[in-house]
C-alpha cells in the first residue's frame, strides 16, 4: 500500500464544538456520509474516515493501518477499501488503500489526493477537503470495481471517532 501522509497546522478557533467530534459541525458530518454514501452508490467499493485527537503511534501510517483493521476494511469481498485517517491535534493525516484498489490506481493518485487534502486542511476546509478527497477515492473506485447488481454495502458510512 502506497500512503499519503501529511501534517498540517491546525487553528481551532471554536472551543464550543463538541469534545467527540472537534472538527466538524452536524452539518459537516451529514454532508462527509452524505459524500460517502454518493460515492459508494456507484462502486463497490468501501470508504471509511476516522478522526482521532492525537495519533497514539509516533507514525500515523502505522496508526492508520490499525484503524483499517479495526474498522474491517481489509475484510471487503474486493480489499477495495479506502481510509481518511485525521489526527487533528498532531496535525497529521493519511489516506490508506487496501490492496485491491492500490494494485489498480496510477500511482500519482495517492499523491495528488493527499495534497488536496493539505491544501484544504491549511485553511481549516476540513469537511471540505474530506469530501474532495472521498469524491476523488470514489472516481477511482468506480472505475476500477464499478458498482454490481448484487453489491452489498459492506461497512457503515459514518465517520468514526477515536481516542480523545
Amino acid at each position: 500500500m502506497l500512503p499519503a501522509v501529511a501534517t498540517w497546522r491546525l487553528l481551532l478557533t471554536n472551543s464550543s464544538m463538541p469534545t467527540e467530534n472537534p472538527l466538524f459541525d452536524k452539518a459537516e458530518t451529514q454532508l462527509i456520509v452524505a459524500t460517502i454514501q454518493e460515492a459508494e452508490k456507484r462502486t463497490s467499493g468501501e470508504i471509511k474516515v476516522h478522526i482521532e485527537a492525537q495519533c497514539p503511534d509516533e507514525d500515523v501510517m502505522e496508526r492508520a493501518k490499525v484503524v483499517f483493521g479495526e474498522l474491517s476494511l481489509h475484510n471487503t469481498k474486493d480489499r477495495n477499501g479506502v481510509l481518511f485517517y485525521l489526527a487533528h491535534q498532531d496535525r497529521k493525516f493519511a489516506v490508506l488503500g487496501d490492496k485491491g484498489i492500490y494494485e489498480k490506481v496510477p500511482q500519482d493518485f495517492w499523491e495528488s489526493t493527499k495534497e488536496k487534502l493539505r491544501a484544504h486542511f491549511k485553511k481549516n476546509e476540513f469537511a471540505e477537503g474530506l469530501c474532495e478527497g472521498i469524491e476523488e477515492a470514489g472516481q477511482q473506485l468506480w472505475t476500477y470495481f464499478p458498482f454490481q447488481s448484487d453489491d452489498t454495502n459492506e461497512l457503515p458510512d459514518d465517520v468514526s471517532f477515536g481516542r480523545k
